[in-house]
């Protein structure tokens, strides 16, 4: 049976989610995490206490409003079940360093300034470029991500865009030449990255991709051979124009995602 974990918060949920399942992923146990969002009145926040009032499980909390987030912490602890509010330590570590009280605000990290509006245009940015399409604005991107299908390519793209990076997506596809666009855009120092995955890998995800929209799951598409000779084409395509690979057969998209913000960083692109 799995254990029950309760996360609250004041916003959307982002911050306590991300905490909650990175402490999570430690444990081996199955855990059914639920989450309450929007907690900003005494109303809210009895209506969440019932339902860990019906189902028992630790609770996890990022509220920054101190009456509210008592209200949270007394009623857990009348309930017998043990809460934390995990960003108090952290604030009191920082106004300790700064000599200044916080000032709680719901939600203020979701700020519109200027990185916001980076992230929107750059998440525009990625749906426009999605699967090559514009390839003369590949000159504008901040990165551009290449690989066979079914490397991950547009997921990663949509990943960076949401932290401000503009990243194009352009697809290998077998017996096309890739856009010279490509070529110019790097030879003007724009980055490329090559996403690649073990061939038996990719002719997985593609059968299993064939299946779900109804075709033949033998397709040539998803045969190993093919699979072998897309990724050793796109190999020596990366080599000819000097672009980093990344595998991601094991990776998930937010380790990706960071490889490429790190290379970013350390070519001062980012």
């Amino acid at each position: 049976m799995a254990k029950i974990v309760h996360l609250l918060s004041d916003s959307t949920g982002e911050t306590v989610s991300r905490i909650g399942s990175a402490a999570l992923s430690l444990f081996e146990e199955r855990v059914e995490k639920r989450l309450h969002i929007f907690l900003r009145s005494p109303a809210e926040i009895d209506a969440a206490i019932d339902e860990i009032r019906a189902a028992p499980g630790p609770v996890i909390v990022t509220m920054v409003d101190e009456t509210l987030r008592r209200r949270v912490l007394d009623a857990a602890a009348e309930l017998g079940v043990p809460a934390t509010p995990v960003l108090q330590p952290v604030i009191a570590m920082l106004e300790a360093e700064f000599g200044a009280p916080a000032r709680p605000r719901m939600g203020g990290q979701y700020v519109v300034d200027d990185l916001y509006y980076r992230r929107v245009d750059a998440i525009d940015y990625a749906m426009a470029m999605d699967d090559g399409a514009l390839a003369q604005r590949l000159s504008r991107a901040d990165v551009i991500l290449s690989g066979v299908s079914r490397t991950s390519k547009t997921p990663t793209c949509i990943y960076l865009a949401v932290r401000g990076v503009k990243a194009a997506n352009v697809p290998l596809i077998p017996g096309v030449e890739p856009p010279e666009a490509l070529f110019e855009a790097a030879a003007k120092g724009v980055p490329v990255v090559g996403l690649t995955a073990s061939p038996s890998r990719l002719a997985q995800i593609r059968s299993h991709r064939l299946e779900v929209i109804g075709h033949d799951r033998g397709a040539e598409y998803a045969t190993l051979d093919q699979v072998r000779r897309e990724v050793a084409e796109a190999r020596l395509l990366f080599e000819r124009i000097g672009a980093p690979v990344i595998d991601v057969t094991r990776r998930s998209i937010e380790e990706t995602a960071a490889e490429i913000m790190a290379m970013l960083r350390a070519a001062g692109r980012a």
